[in-house]
C-alpha cells in the first residue's frame, strides 16, 4: 500500500481524506454550521433524516452541498429495525446514497443502541444494497457479528450519546478494532479534543464527533482542536508508543559511567 493510501479512509465504495466525520445535529445556527465545517475539513457529515427541522432543511442542505461534503444520512429516532430500514430507503429515494448510519436506539433516556434490532436492520439493508455504517455499544462480539452482517463501517460508541464522558472502556474499543476487518470509527460521548486523540491512539480509522463541537462553547474552535487530535492521534499510532513499564527506565544508560 502506497503512502497516500495509507492516509485516506475508505467506507464501502467511498473515500475520504479527512478522517473526522462530522454530526450536523444540534447545531445551533447556519453560521456556526459553516464556521465547524470550515474548522473541521470533514468530508462526511451526518444529518438525522428524521430529526431535522424540515423549515431549515433547504439552508442545511445548501451549506452541505457549498462544502462538498457528502452527506451520511442517519436514522436516529428509530426505535425498530422496521422503522429503521423504513428511513433508509426514504433517504436513498430523497439524497440519490446508498450510504446509511444505522442508528436504532433502545430508549429515550439512555439513548444506548438496541443491540438486536441493530443487527436486525443491518443485515436488512446490506441486503438492499446500502453501505451501512452502523451504530453500536462498545460490545466487542456484536462488533464482529454486525460485520458480518455486511456493514461497511462498525462504529462504537465511547459514552452514551451526548454525555461527554470520552472513552469509558478503552479496552473494549481497541479489542473491536484488533479484530475488525472493516473501519472501525468512534461515535458518541465524546468531549473533548483529547478524546478523539485516545480513539486514533487506540486504532481506530475515524472520529464522528457532534455534541462536543455543536455544544461546545466555542464550536469553532473546538471543531479546529478535533480536527488536529485526529491527525496526532493517528500519527502517535503509527510511530509505535514505548513499552508500558512498572517500574522507572532511565533515558540514558549508565554504561561508561564513572565513578567517584
Amino acid at each position: 500500500m502506497d503512502e497516500e493510501a495509507k492516509q485516506v479512509l475508505t467506507v464501502g465504495s467511498h473515500t475520504f481524506s479527512s478522517r473526522l466525520i462530522f454530526g450536523s445535529g444540534g447545531m445551533r445556527s447556519i453560521a456556526a454550521l459553516r464556521s465547524a465545517l470550515t474548522e473541521t475539513q470533514s468530508e462526511l457529515t451526518t444529518v438525522a433524516m428524521r430529526r431535522f427541522d424540515p423549515s431549515a432543511s433547504g439552508r442545511l442542505f445548501e451549506v452541505l452541498r457549498e462544502f462538498k461534503q457528502t452527506i451520511l444520512p442517519n436514522t436516529a429516532g428509530c426505535y425498530s429495525a422496521t422503522e429503521a430500514v423504513l428511513t433508509a430507503e426514504l433517504a436513498r429515494e430523497a439524497l440519490e446514497t446508498n450510504l446509511i448510519k444505522v442508528e436504532v436506539i433502545n430508549d429515550d433516556t439512555t439513548l444506548l443502541p438496541d443491540p438486536i434490532e441493530t443487527l436486525k436492520a443491518t443485515e436488512v439493508l446490506s441486503s438492499k444494497g446500502f453501505e451501512v455504517m452502523a451504530y453500536v455499544s462498545d460490545d466487542v462480539v456484536l462488533a464482529r457479528r454486525i460485520e458480518q452482517a455486511g456493514a461497511k463501517a462498525v462504529m462504537p460508541l465511547g459514552a452514551p450519546i451526548g454525555s461527554g464522558l470520552g472513552i469509558l472502556n478503552p479496552f473494549n474499543i481497541e479489542t473491536i478494532v484488533n479484530f475488525a476487518t472493516v473501519p472501525i470509527i468512534l461515535d458518541a460521548g465524546l468531549g473533548c479534543a483529547s478524546d478523539a486523540s485516545l480513539a486514533m491512539e487506540l486504532g481506530c480509522d475515524g472520529v464522528l464527533a457532534a455534541s462536543a463541537i455543536n455544544r461546545a462553547e466555542n464550536p469553532a474552535l473546538m471543531a479546529g482542536a478535533f480536527r488536529l487530535a485526529v491527525v496526532a492521534g493517528r500519527m502517535s499510532r503509527n510511530a509505535g508508543r514505548i513499552p508500558k513499564s512498572n517500574e522507572a527506565i532511565a533515558s540514558t544508560t549508565v554504561a561508561g559511567r564513572a565513578d567517584f
